[in-house]
């Protein structure tokens, strides 16, 4: 074991004014299993760039490990997985593949098939098995799960409860808390260490929060009484010295006089002390915006219907057909494992031209609002993006900066955010939609779990009817009312 020490880091990108990281000091032991967390744009890739000597920043960085990065870049997919993973770890032994691929459920012909032929999820699997055999080496994992359904999440997160030595970037509460046993935090003012997994912490940070309000308020109602007391004491101080002309006993007035400028001073000394301990409390204080939702209310119950649906890829069925209808109000989770065609019959219920058989029906006039899973289209300035989509500028912004994208990105190319961004840039013009049915396909890919926890009580609270493609096990459990899940296809 040994430490993994940052002292005074300082940080700021050439094209920006404001500094990402300013004088943060932490250390960490390089045997933990760090998870990652923090508001989207914050700095969590930064970070991990600066650890692999990517940038140059003010301060210093210790460790006595080398860094590795996943997602490991793979120049040339057309290779067999073998000959790829034997480039991220050349001292493996097949075997040692073969037995790190039995505890992420990939079957051993997996390595000698081309590695552009593995799926997303397969791919994430086999980098990390060749990537932890690396030994003496602290690895850094950047948001693993966006292409992972929730079999392969359970999967992923107990290969990495056995492992040891990682820092993992991740949003997902569930996968966070079965393999974790610190979190790094990235807060508002500072970077903080805490043993535990992210439940633990998030109960410790909300605690701290409490405490720090009623600190607040208290504090915020002394100072009220302190600025009248300070106003009346000054007052009384002034009108005794104007006294002191024709007084009779000139030496007793100037006395009072000067009593009462002492407890002035006093009574100001003391307010000033409040104001700088009130300064100390809530700096890392999530601010918790209340976002709205306008749905629209369709006239009939029943919104859309699907009639023994298969979508097809290559002529071929992926999965068994499915019969369902969408109801005013209810919000339908559709599970099943990656590629049992979720985001296909989402995409067909919204029109698009996919192939498959049976049948789809919408209501005459439904209005839907759809959040694709991918954002790579996005590009161009925050305002023509609403205009293009007849979007309220204004509102569309302030949905934004309610979600924790600060007001300084609204003036740059939506292809300059980060990932998280992006995807809230899709989400907050859904939410600016007045629409029947809201359509979301894995909609919380990328986003931080603050604006994740945000997003959940806007839905409890306005319940728009909806369905939607979601691998977030506690997003799903907290809004779906109904589950219709995909199997295979019969033949």
């Amino acid at each position: 074991m040994s430490v993994i020490k940052v002292e005074n880091l300082t940080f700021s990108y050439p094209s920006s004014d404001s500094a990402i990281f300013e004088n943060v000091n932490f250390q960490i032991d390089s045997d933990w299993k760090l998870g990652f967390v923090g508001r989207n744009g914050r700095g969590k890739t930064t970070f991990l760039k600066l650890l692999q000597g990517k940038y140059e920043y003010g301060g210093k960085i210790s460790a006595s490990v080398q860094f590795d990065y996943f997602p490991y870049p793979v120049k040339d997919k057309t290779m067999l997985t073998e000959d790829i993973l034997n480039e991220v770890c050349p001292e493996a032994l097949t075997w040692q593949f073969i037995r790190e691929f039995s505890y992420l459920d990939l079957d051993a012909e997996t390595l000698y098939r081309p590695f552009e032929t593995l799926s997303n999820g397969e791919q994430t699997k086999a980098l990390l098995a060749a990537l932890f055999l690396n030994e003496g080496r602290f690895l850094l994992i950047d948001e693993p799960t966006n292409h992972l359904d929730i079999r392969a999440r359970h999967i992923v997160a107990e290969y990495l409860r056995r492992k040891k030595s990682f820092i993992l970037v991740s949003h997902d509460r569930n996968f966070l808390d079965g393999c974790v046993d610190h979190i790094l935090s990235l807060n508002r003012a500072n970077i903080e260490v805490q043993s535990g997994n992210f439940s633990s912490f998030m109960t410790n940070f909300e605690r701290q929060q409490d405490f720090e309000q009623k600190q607040n308020d208290r504090l915020q109602t002394d100072i009220k009484r302190l600025q009248v007391t300070a106003r009346r004491t000054a007052d009384w101080a002034d009108r005794v010295e104007a006294s002191k002309t024709g007084a009779a006993d000139k030496g007793y007035v100037g006395h009072m006089s000067a009593k009462m400028m002492k407890r002035a001073k006093v009574v100001e000394a003391r307010q000033q002390k409040e104001i700088e301990q009130k300064s100390e409390l809530l700096k890392n204080a999530e601010v918790d915006s209340s976002l709205k939702i306008a749905p629209l209310i369709y006239r009939s119950e029943r919104l859309a219907a699907f009639n023994a649906v298969t979508p097809f890829y290559g002529g071929k069925g992926v999965c068994a057909p499915v019969t369902f209808n969408i109801i005013r109000g209810q919000r339908i989770a559709l599970e099943g494992a990656n590629g049992s065609g979720k985001s296909s019959l989402l995409k067909i219920l919204c029109g698009q031209s996919i192939e498959y058989s049976g049948q789809v029906i919408t209501g005459s006039g439904l209005i839907i609002s759809y959040v694709p899973q991918s954002f790579s289209h996005l590009r161009g300035k925050l305002s023509d993006f609403a205009a293009q989509n007849k979007t309220e500028d204004s509102l569309f912004k302030a949905v934004l900066h309610k979600m924790g994208v600060d007001k300084g990105q609204f003036d740059k190319d939506i292809a300059e955010f980060s990932d998280g961004q992006k995807k809230k840039v899709l989400i907050a013009k859904s939410l600016c939609d007045k629409a029947h049915l809201y359509v979301w396909d894995e909609p919380l890919n990328f986003i931080d779990i603050y604006s994740r926890i945000q997003i959940e009580k806007l839905l409890c609270e306005f319940k728009p009817s909806m369905i939607f493609v979601e691998h977030d096990q506690a997003f799903t459990k907290n809004i779906a009312t109904a589950t219709v899940k995909l199997t295979p296809p019969l033949n």
